[in-house]
């Protein structure tokens, strides 16, 4: 249980429910992912303290059935609205629904959810096709994202996912990603990538 911490209230700190209201209220006024260590920070606790009070959040809204949902991004939090709302929040903001990935985006994704950090030349090894320009695609829809050059000749660019990617697909890790097969060759490699991809596809945007 969260002891007093430091806040600047009558009692000398905030509980728990305080807290939990606090973390609520950042969240809400952000409407993006905020870093745990921030949180922590800002409210002077510690993480284990903001993980706490995360998970209350999260059940309390499941539990009422409530309109919004709490997201774990890896070290992040964010809220958003209930999968089962979504039709009503699109047609009251009047928001169309983003247009599917193509097979390629969703292999070449795949591939990078799974290998990361990857170079291109890595996913054209694997898809056996030039990927340069659906990898641009993933790139302006921040799915992915430059992680830095491979110490080689020429020093290509590797690529990562996002926390796009994540929100996108509703998973809170990379843990949360189907499991592949075990993977001894390439064609073992495309066979498990196209497996993933029809679990990624699922929920493709």
């Amino acid at each position: 249980m969260i002891g007093q911490i430091g806040f600047y209230n009558e009692d000398g700190g905030l509980n728990e429910n305080e807290l939990g209201r606090a973390v609520e209220a950042i969240l809400f006024v952000s409407g993006e992912p905020v870093k745990k260590a921030r949180l922590a920070s800002a409210l002077d606790v510690s993480e284990s303290d903001i993980e706490e009070v995360a998970s209350m959040l999260c059940d309390m809204y499941s539990f009422e059935r409530r309109g919004i949902r709490l997201v774990k991004l890896d070290d992040e939090l964010q809220l958003c609205s209930s999968p089962e709302f979504s039709e009503y929040v699109r047609f009251a903001l009047e928001t169309r629904k983003p247009p599917q990935l193509s097979q390629p985006a969703l292999e070449v994704l795949a591939v990078i959810a799974y290998f990361q950090p990857v170079t291109r030349l890595y996913i054209e090894q694997i898809r056996g096709v030039d990927s340069a320009y659906t990898i641009g695609i993933l790139l302006d829809r921040n799915l992915i994202e430059p992680r830095g050059r491979l110490t080689a000749p020429g020093r290509p660019l590797q690529y990562g996912t996002t926390h796009v990617f994540l929100r996108t697909f509703g998973l809170q890790s990379l843990s949360d990603l189907p499991e592949l097969p075990h993977i001894e060759n390439i064609d073992d490699g495309r066979e498990g990538i196209q497996k993933a991809i029809l679990e990624l596809n699922r929920d493709s945007p």
